[in-house]
Protein backbone atom coordinates (compact mmCIF):
# COMPACT_ATOMS: atom_id res chain seq x y z
CA UNK A 1 0.00 0.00 0.00
CA UNK A 2 1.35 3.47 -0.86
CA UNK A 3 1.95 5.68 2.10
CA UNK A 4 2.27 9.41 2.61
CA UNK A 5 4.07 9.14 5.93
CA UNK A 6 7.74 10.01 6.13
CA UNK A 7 9.72 7.32 7.92
CA UNK A 8 12.80 8.30 9.86
CA UNK A 9 15.68 7.02 7.72
CA UNK A 10 19.04 6.14 9.24
CA UNK A 11 22.20 6.01 7.11
CA UNK A 12 25.39 4.32 8.22
CA UNK A 13 28.21 6.20 6.48
CA UNK A 14 28.66 9.87 5.53
CA UNK A 15 30.97 9.34 2.57
CA UNK A 16 30.15 10.44 -0.95
CA UNK A 17 27.17 8.14 -1.51
CA UNK A 18 25.76 8.47 1.99
CA UNK A 19 25.89 12.27 1.79
CA UNK A 20 24.21 12.37 -1.64
CA UNK A 21 21.55 9.86 -0.58
CA UNK A 22 20.90 12.02 2.48
CA UNK A 23 20.26 15.02 0.19
CA UNK A 24 17.85 13.06 -2.02
CA UNK A 25 15.89 11.86 1.02
CA UNK A 26 15.93 15.25 2.73
CA UNK A 27 14.45 16.86 -0.37
CA UNK A 28 11.57 14.40 -0.07
CA UNK A 29 11.03 15.57 3.54
CA UNK A 30 12.19 12.37 5.20
CA UNK A 31 13.80 12.83 8.62
CA UNK A 32 17.38 11.60 8.11
CA UNK A 33 20.09 10.68 10.62
CA UNK A 34 23.57 9.95 9.25
CA UNK A 35 26.23 8.19 11.34
CA UNK A 36 29.93 8.27 10.41
CA UNK A 37 32.73 6.40 12.18
CA UNK A 38 35.36 9.03 11.27
CA UNK A 39 35.65 12.46 12.89
CA UNK A 40 34.22 15.38 10.94
CA UNK A 41 37.05 15.74 8.43
CA UNK A 42 35.92 19.24 7.55
CA UNK A 43 37.49 20.10 10.91
CA UNK A 44 39.99 17.26 11.39
CA UNK A 45 41.31 17.26 7.82
CA UNK A 46 40.79 14.63 5.15
CA UNK A 47 43.24 11.73 5.32
CA UNK A 48 45.28 11.66 2.11
CA UNK A 49 47.67 9.14 0.70
CA UNK A 50 45.13 6.42 -0.06
CA UNK A 51 42.18 7.95 -1.85
CA UNK A 52 42.84 7.82 -5.62
CA UNK A 53 41.48 11.00 -7.19
CA UNK A 54 38.04 10.64 -8.68
CA UNK A 55 36.95 10.79 -12.33
CA UNK A 56 33.44 12.26 -12.40
CA UNK A 57 31.53 11.39 -15.58
CA UNK A 58 28.00 11.62 -16.94
CA UNK A 59 26.41 9.06 -14.60
CA UNK A 60 27.77 10.80 -11.53
CA UNK A 61 26.82 14.20 -12.90
CA UNK A 62 23.27 12.93 -13.53
CA UNK A 63 23.10 11.80 -9.91
CA UNK A 64 24.23 15.24 -8.75
CA UNK A 65 21.90 17.00 -11.21
CA UNK A 66 18.97 15.20 -9.58
CA UNK A 67 19.49 17.40 -6.52
CA UNK A 68 20.66 20.47 -8.43
CA UNK A 69 24.37 20.17 -7.64
CA UNK A 70 26.02 19.13 -10.93
CA UNK A 71 27.17 22.59 -11.98
CA UNK A 72 28.52 23.43 -8.54
CA UNK A 73 30.59 20.26 -8.50
CA UNK A 74 31.97 20.96 -11.98
CA UNK A 75 33.51 24.08 -10.45
CA UNK A 76 35.69 22.02 -8.10
CA UNK A 77 36.86 19.69 -10.88
CA UNK A 78 39.17 19.90 -13.88
CA UNK A 79 37.94 18.75 -17.28
CA UNK A 80 40.00 15.95 -18.84
CA UNK A 81 39.32 15.42 -22.56
CA UNK A 82 41.53 12.38 -23.06
CA UNK A 83 44.49 10.41 -21.83
CA UNK A 84 48.15 10.98 -22.61
CA UNK A 85 50.42 7.95 -22.68
CA UNK A 86 54.11 8.35 -21.79
CA UNK A 87 56.51 5.68 -23.06
CA UNK A 88 59.88 4.81 -21.52
CA UNK A 89 61.67 7.26 -23.81
CA UNK A 90 59.40 10.16 -22.88
CA UNK A 91 57.40 10.08 -26.13
CA UNK A 92 53.73 11.04 -25.83
CA UNK A 93 50.60 9.65 -27.49
CA UNK A 94 47.21 11.25 -26.96
CA UNK A 95 43.84 9.51 -27.13
CA UNK A 96 40.63 11.53 -26.76
CA UNK A 97 37.96 10.08 -24.50
CA UNK A 98 35.10 11.09 -26.73
CA UNK A 99 34.25 13.68 -29.36
CA UNK A 100 34.00 17.45 -29.19
CA UNK A 101 33.59 18.70 -25.65
CA UNK A 102 33.00 15.29 -24.08
CA UNK A 103 35.15 15.01 -20.97
CA UNK A 104 35.44 13.59 -17.48
CA UNK A 105 36.30 15.68 -14.42
CA UNK A 106 39.20 15.11 -12.05
CA UNK A 107 37.83 15.77 -8.56
CA UNK A 108 39.42 15.52 -5.13
CA UNK A 109 37.59 12.94 -3.03
CA UNK A 110 38.12 15.01 0.09
CA UNK A 111 36.87 18.28 -1.42
CA UNK A 112 33.81 16.59 -2.91
CA UNK A 113 32.94 14.84 0.35
CA UNK A 114 33.27 18.11 2.28
CA UNK A 115 31.07 19.86 -0.29
CA UNK A 116 28.33 17.20 -0.05
CA UNK A 117 28.44 17.26 3.76
CA UNK A 118 28.00 21.02 3.71
CA UNK A 119 25.04 20.61 1.36
CA UNK A 120 23.29 17.85 3.30
CA UNK A 121 23.75 19.75 6.55
CA UNK A 122 21.72 22.64 5.15
CA UNK A 123 18.52 20.63 5.52
CA UNK A 124 16.84 21.02 8.92
CA UNK A 125 15.51 17.45 8.72
CA UNK A 126 19.06 15.99 8.56
CA UNK A 127 21.24 15.24 11.57
CA UNK A 128 24.93 14.33 11.19
CA UNK A 129 26.70 12.29 13.86
CA UNK A 130 30.48 11.71 13.70
CA UNK A 131 32.81 9.36 15.61
CA UNK A 132 30.07 6.73 15.62
CA UNK A 133 31.04 3.17 14.74
CA UNK A 134 28.31 0.61 14.08
CA UNK A 135 29.24 -2.49 16.09
CA UNK A 136 26.13 -4.64 15.78
CA UNK A 137 22.93 -4.86 13.74
CA UNK A 138 19.82 -6.91 14.44
CA UNK A 139 18.34 -7.18 10.98
CA UNK A 140 14.78 -8.42 11.74
CA UNK A 141 14.14 -5.40 13.96
CA UNK A 142 16.45 -2.93 12.14
CA UNK A 143 18.04 -2.20 15.51
CA UNK A 144 21.70 -1.22 15.56
CA UNK A 145 24.36 -0.40 18.12
CA UNK A 146 26.71 2.57 17.84
CA UNK A 147 29.89 3.07 19.80
CA UNK A 148 31.54 6.47 20.07
CA UNK A 149 35.11 6.07 18.85
CA UNK A 150 36.52 8.39 21.52
CA UNK A 151 34.41 7.81 24.66
CA UNK A 152 33.38 4.18 23.86
CA UNK A 153 29.85 5.13 24.94
CA UNK A 154 27.20 2.96 23.30
CA UNK A 155 23.67 3.64 22.13
CA UNK A 156 21.04 1.33 20.68
CA UNK A 157 18.75 2.69 17.99
CA UNK A 158 15.84 1.30 16.00
CA UNK A 159 15.41 2.44 12.41
CA UNK A 160 12.22 2.59 10.40
CA UNK A 161 14.42 2.38 7.28
CA UNK A 162 18.16 1.60 7.47
CA UNK A 163 20.74 2.05 4.71
CA UNK A 164 24.34 0.89 4.78
CA UNK A 165 26.38 3.45 2.86
CA UNK A 166 29.45 2.57 4.89
CA UNK A 167 31.82 1.49 2.15
CA UNK A 168 33.61 -1.66 1.04
CA UNK A 169 33.92 -3.06 4.56
CA UNK A 170 30.38 -2.24 5.61
CA UNK A 171 29.19 -3.14 9.08
CA UNK A 172 25.64 -3.54 7.83
CA UNK A 173 26.75 -5.89 5.05
CA UNK A 174 28.63 -7.98 7.63
CA UNK A 175 25.33 -8.49 9.42
CA UNK A 176 23.60 -9.55 6.18
CA UNK A 177 26.47 -11.97 5.45
CA UNK A 178 25.68 -13.80 8.67
CA UNK A 179 22.14 -14.62 7.59
CA UNK A 180 21.33 -18.06 6.25
CA UNK A 181 21.01 -17.01 2.61
CA UNK A 182 23.74 -14.63 1.47
CA UNK A 183 26.18 -14.96 -1.42
CA UNK A 184 29.34 -12.95 -0.92
CA UNK A 185 32.75 -12.73 -2.56
CA UNK A 186 35.75 -10.47 -2.31
CA UNK A 187 38.50 -10.56 -4.89
CA UNK A 188 41.79 -8.77 -4.29
CA UNK A 189 44.12 -7.85 -7.12
CA UNK A 190 47.73 -8.96 -6.91
CA UNK A 191 48.44 -5.24 -7.36
CA UNK A 192 48.22 -2.52 -4.76
CA UNK A 193 48.62 1.22 -5.10
CA UNK A 194 50.61 4.08 -3.61
CA UNK A 195 50.10 7.81 -4.07
CA UNK A 196 52.81 10.30 -5.00
CA UNK A 197 52.66 14.03 -5.77
CA UNK A 198 53.74 16.23 -8.65
CA UNK A 199 53.68 19.67 -6.99
CA UNK A 200 52.73 22.89 -8.73
CA UNK A 201 55.52 25.04 -10.13
CA UNK A 202 54.91 28.75 -9.58
CA UNK A 203 51.25 27.86 -9.02
CA UNK A 204 50.98 26.14 -12.42
CA UNK A 205 50.58 22.55 -13.56
CA UNK A 206 53.85 21.03 -14.80
CA UNK A 207 52.01 18.78 -17.29
CA UNK A 208 49.03 19.41 -19.54
CA UNK A 209 46.17 19.63 -17.04
CA UNK A 210 43.21 18.71 -19.26
CA UNK A 211 44.24 15.10 -19.67
CA UNK A 212 44.80 12.00 -17.57
CA UNK A 213 48.45 10.96 -17.81
CA UNK A 214 49.43 7.28 -17.95
CA UNK A 215 52.85 5.67 -17.88
CA UNK A 216 51.91 2.09 -18.93
CA UNK A 217 54.71 -0.40 -18.36
CA UNK A 218 53.14 -3.81 -18.91
CA UNK A 219 52.37 -5.38 -15.54
CA UNK A 220 52.25 -2.03 -13.73
CA UNK A 221 51.62 1.65 -14.39
CA UNK A 222 51.73 5.16 -13.02
CA UNK A 223 48.85 7.60 -13.58
CA UNK A 224 48.46 11.30 -12.77
CA UNK A 225 45.29 13.35 -12.31
CA UNK A 226 45.28 17.16 -12.03
CA UNK A 227 44.29 19.12 -8.93
CA UNK A 228 42.95 22.68 -8.75
CA UNK A 229 46.05 23.92 -6.89
CA UNK A 230 48.33 23.12 -9.83
CA UNK A 231 49.55 19.78 -8.48
CA UNK A 232 48.91 16.27 -9.79
CA UNK A 233 48.05 13.28 -7.66
CA UNK A 234 50.00 10.31 -9.02
CA UNK A 235 49.10 6.71 -8.31
CA UNK A 236 51.49 3.81 -8.81
CA UNK A 237 49.61 0.55 -9.45
CA UNK A 238 52.20 -2.11 -8.75
CA UNK A 239 52.36 -5.81 -7.76
CA UNK A 240 52.67 -6.61 -4.07
CA UNK A 241 55.08 -9.49 -4.76
CA UNK A 242 57.61 -10.41 -7.43
CA UNK A 243 60.36 -8.48 -9.16
CA UNK A 244 59.80 -5.62 -9.46
CA UNK A 245 57.15 -5.15 -6.78
CA UNK A 246 56.48 -3.33 -3.55
CA UNK A 247 58.18 -6.23 -1.79
CA UNK A 248 61.34 -5.85 -3.88
CA UNK A 249 61.78 -2.10 -3.28
CA UNK A 250 63.20 -2.07 0.23
CA UNK A 251 65.78 0.74 0.20
CA UNK A 252 65.96 4.30 -1.10
CA UNK A 253 68.42 3.13 -3.75
CA UNK A 254 65.97 0.41 -4.84
CA UNK A 255 63.26 3.03 -5.38
CA UNK A 256 65.57 5.45 -7.20
CA UNK A 257 66.85 2.73 -9.51
CA UNK A 258 63.30 1.54 -10.23
CA UNK A 259 62.11 5.04 -11.19
CA UNK A 260 65.24 5.72 -13.23
CA UNK A 261 64.56 2.51 -15.17
CA UNK A 262 60.83 2.86 -15.80
CA UNK A 263 59.78 6.46 -15.13
CA UNK A 264 62.86 8.56 -15.88
CA UNK A 265 60.86 11.37 -17.50
CA UNK A 266 58.71 11.90 -14.41
CA UNK A 267 61.56 11.99 -11.85
CA UNK A 268 62.19 15.74 -12.36
CA UNK A 269 58.53 16.36 -11.55
CA UNK A 270 58.54 14.29 -8.32
CA UNK A 271 60.93 16.05 -5.90
CA UNK A 272 59.79 13.98 -2.91
CA UNK A 273 59.03 10.62 -4.53
CA UNK A 274 61.46 8.61 -2.38
CA UNK A 275 60.16 10.07 0.87
CA UNK A 276 56.53 9.70 -0.23
CA UNK A 277 57.15 6.12 -1.36
CA UNK A 278 58.12 5.13 2.18
CA UNK A 279 55.72 7.45 4.00
CA UNK A 280 52.46 6.97 2.10
CA UNK A 281 50.59 3.72 2.70
CA UNK A 282 50.49 0.85 0.24
CA UNK A 283 46.81 0.11 -0.23
CA UNK A 284 44.91 -2.83 -1.69
CA UNK A 285 42.31 -3.04 -4.47
CA UNK A 286 39.22 -5.17 -3.97
CA UNK A 287 36.09 -6.16 -5.87
CA UNK A 288 33.16 -7.06 -3.63
CA UNK A 289 29.99 -8.76 -4.80
CA UNK A 290 27.12 -9.58 -2.47
CA UNK A 291 23.54 -10.77 -2.75
CA UNK A 292 21.07 -9.81 -1.39
CA UNK A 293 21.48 -6.06 -0.99
CA UNK A 294 18.12 -5.89 0.77
CA UNK A 295 16.88 -7.50 3.97
CA UNK A 296 13.17 -7.45 4.66
CA UNK A 297 11.22 -4.34 3.75
CA UNK A 298 13.41 -1.71 5.40
CA UNK A 299 17.15 -2.54 5.29
CA UNK A 300 19.42 -2.07 2.26
CA UNK A 301 22.98 -1.53 1.07
CA UNK A 302 24.06 1.17 -1.36
CA UNK A 303 27.29 2.27 -3.06
CA UNK A 304 30.52 0.47 -2.19
CA UNK A 305 28.80 -1.40 0.64
CA UNK A 306 26.89 -3.28 -2.07
CA UNK A 307 29.38 -3.27 -4.94
CA UNK A 308 32.94 -2.11 -4.32
CA UNK A 309 34.98 -2.18 -7.53
CA UNK A 310 38.54 -1.46 -8.62
CA UNK A 311 39.09 2.08 -9.95
CA UNK A 312 40.17 1.38 -13.52
CA UNK A 313 37.02 2.54 -15.26
CA UNK A 314 36.67 5.55 -13.00
CA UNK A 315 33.12 4.42 -12.18
CA UNK A 316 33.03 3.54 -8.46
CA UNK A 317 31.64 6.88 -7.32
CA UNK A 318 29.62 7.31 -10.52
CA UNK A 319 27.92 3.95 -9.95
CA UNK A 320 27.14 4.90 -6.35
CA UNK A 321 25.64 8.23 -7.41
CA UNK A 322 23.60 6.36 -10.03
CA UNK A 323 22.30 4.11 -7.23
CA UNK A 324 20.95 7.23 -5.52
CA UNK A 325 19.32 8.59 -8.68
CA UNK A 326 17.62 5.31 -9.61
CA UNK A 327 16.51 4.72 -6.01
CA UNK A 328 14.98 8.19 -5.99
CA UNK A 329 13.02 7.39 -9.16
CA UNK A 330 11.70 4.19 -7.59
CA UNK A 331 10.67 6.03 -4.40
CA UNK A 332 8.61 8.40 -6.54
CA UNK A 333 7.15 5.60 -8.63
CA UNK A 334 6.18 3.54 -5.58
CA UNK A 335 4.94 6.56 -3.61
CA UNK A 336 7.12 5.92 -0.60
CA UNK A 337 6.15 2.26 -0.07
CA UNK A 338 9.45 0.81 1.14
CA UNK A 339 8.20 -2.78 0.96
CA UNK A 340 8.11 -2.44 -2.85
CA UNK A 341 10.85 0.21 -3.25
CA UNK A 342 13.75 -1.87 -1.95
CA UNK A 343 13.19 -5.08 -3.94
CA UNK A 344 12.80 -3.02 -7.13
CA UNK A 345 15.95 -1.07 -6.32
CA UNK A 346 17.94 -4.28 -5.96
CA UNK A 347 16.50 -5.72 -9.18
CA UNK A 348 17.34 -2.55 -11.09
CA UNK A 349 20.87 -2.07 -9.80
CA UNK A 350 22.49 -5.41 -9.04
CA UNK A 351 23.00 -6.60 -12.68
CA UNK A 352 24.55 -3.24 -13.50
CA UNK A 353 26.86 -3.34 -10.48
CA UNK A 354 28.05 -6.79 -11.57
CA UNK A 355 28.66 -5.48 -15.09
CA UNK A 356 30.75 -2.46 -14.09
CA UNK A 357 32.79 -4.66 -11.74
CA UNK A 358 33.69 -6.87 -14.71
CA UNK A 359 34.39 -3.86 -16.93
CA UNK A 360 36.68 -2.27 -14.34
CA UNK A 361 38.81 -5.41 -14.09
CA UNK A 362 39.07 -5.65 -17.89
CA UNK A 363 40.04 -1.99 -18.17
CA UNK A 364 42.96 -2.51 -15.79
CA UNK A 365 44.60 -4.77 -18.36
CA UNK A 366 43.90 -2.21 -21.09
CA UNK A 367 45.41 0.71 -19.17
CA UNK A 368 48.38 -1.22 -17.82
CA UNK A 369 49.38 -3.26 -20.86
CA UNK A 370 47.73 -2.01 -24.05
CA UNK A 371 47.23 1.76 -24.24
CA UNK A 372 50.74 2.51 -25.48
CA UNK A 373 50.80 -0.15 -28.20
CA UNK A 374 50.42 0.90 -31.87
CA UNK A 375 47.86 -1.82 -32.60
CA UNK A 376 45.69 -0.63 -29.69
CA UNK A 377 45.82 2.96 -30.91
CA UNK A 378 44.90 1.77 -34.42
CA UNK A 379 41.97 -0.19 -33.05
CA UNK A 380 40.71 2.90 -31.23
CA UNK A 381 41.14 4.92 -34.44
CA UNK A 382 38.97 2.43 -36.36
CA UNK A 383 36.31 2.47 -33.65
CA UNK A 384 36.30 6.27 -33.64
CA UNK A 385 35.79 6.25 -37.42
CA UNK A 386 32.88 3.82 -37.06
CA UNK A 387 31.30 6.05 -34.43
CA UNK A 388 31.82 9.13 -36.58
CA UNK A 389 30.18 7.50 -39.63
CA UNK A 390 27.41 5.68 -37.73
CA UNK A 391 26.98 7.52 -34.41
CA UNK A 392 23.80 5.67 -33.40
CA UNK A 393 24.79 2.19 -34.55
CA UNK A 394 28.42 1.96 -33.32
CA UNK A 395 28.95 3.55 -29.94
CA UNK A 396 32.35 2.70 -28.38
CA UNK A 397 32.19 0.84 -25.08
CA UNK A 398 33.98 3.67 -23.27
CA UNK A 399 31.39 6.14 -24.57
CA UNK A 400 28.49 3.92 -23.47
CA UNK A 401 29.95 3.61 -19.98
CA UNK A 402 31.26 7.13 -19.48
CA UNK A 403 29.17 9.51 -21.57
CA UNK A 404 25.72 7.96 -21.24
CA UNK A 405 23.65 8.21 -18.09
CA UNK A 406 20.85 6.15 -19.65
CA UNK A 407 22.60 3.07 -21.09
CA UNK A 408 22.71 0.47 -18.28
CA UNK A 409 26.16 -0.87 -17.48
CA UNK A 410 24.89 -4.38 -18.24
CA UNK A 411 23.78 -3.35 -21.74
CA UNK A 412 27.09 -1.56 -22.37
CA UNK A 413 28.94 -4.73 -21.38
CA UNK A 414 26.77 -6.92 -23.64
CA UNK A 415 27.22 -4.70 -26.70
CA UNK A 416 30.89 -4.13 -25.89
CA UNK A 417 31.54 -7.87 -26.03
CA UNK A 418 29.91 -8.08 -29.47
CA UNK A 419 32.04 -5.17 -30.69
CA UNK A 420 35.15 -6.83 -29.30
CA UNK A 421 34.46 -10.02 -31.26
CA UNK A 422 34.13 -8.03 -34.47
CA UNK A 423 37.18 -5.84 -33.84
CA UNK A 424 39.37 -8.80 -32.89
CA UNK A 425 38.63 -10.34 -36.29
CA UNK A 426 39.26 -7.05 -38.12
CA UNK A 427 42.59 -6.49 -36.38
CA UNK A 428 43.85 -9.81 -37.78
CA UNK A 429 43.58 -8.58 -41.36
CA UNK A 430 46.93 -8.22 -43.18
CA UNK A 431 48.41 -4.76 -43.87
CA UNK A 432 45.73 -3.13 -41.75
CA UNK A 433 47.95 -0.23 -40.67
CA UNK A 434 48.22 0.96 -44.29
CA UNK A 435 44.71 -0.03 -45.43
CA UNK A 436 42.38 0.54 -42.49
CA UNK A 437 40.62 3.49 -44.11
CA UNK A 438 39.52 1.17 -46.94
CA UNK A 439 37.56 -1.09 -44.58
CA UNK A 440 33.88 -1.63 -45.39
CA UNK A 441 32.60 0.31 -42.38
CA UNK A 442 28.96 -0.09 -43.40
CA UNK A 443 29.32 -3.87 -43.47
CA UNK A 444 30.99 -3.82 -40.03
CA UNK A 445 28.01 -1.95 -38.60
CA UNK A 446 25.54 -4.32 -40.30
CA UNK A 447 27.36 -7.23 -38.68
CA UNK A 448 27.02 -5.61 -35.25
CA UNK A 449 23.33 -4.90 -35.79
CA UNK A 450 22.73 -8.51 -36.79
CA UNK A 451 24.38 -9.76 -33.58
CA UNK A 452 22.43 -7.45 -31.28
Amino acid sequence: MPTNRHEHIHLLGAGLVGSLLGIYLAKKNYPVSIYERRPDFRKAGYAGGRSINLALSDRGLAGLAGVGLAEKVRQIGIAMYGRTMHDTKGNLAYQPYGVGEQCIYAVSRGKLNEFLLDEVEKYPNVKLHFDQRCTEVDLPTATFTLQHTQTQQQQHLKAEVLFGSDGAFSGLRSAIQKTDRCNYSQQYLAHGYKELTIPAKNGQHQLEKHTLHIWPRGGFMLIALPNLDGSFTCTLFFPFEGNPSFASLQTEQDVIHFFETYFADVIPLLPNFVEEFFTNPTSSLVTIRTQPWVFGSNVALIGDAAHAIVPFYGQGMNAGFEDCRILNQIIEQEQGNWATILPQYQTARQPNADAIAELALLNFVEMRDLVGKPEFLLRKKIEAKLHNLFPQQWIPLYTMVTFSAETPYSEALRIGKLQDQIMTRIMQQPNLTENWEQLDFEQIVRELESKK
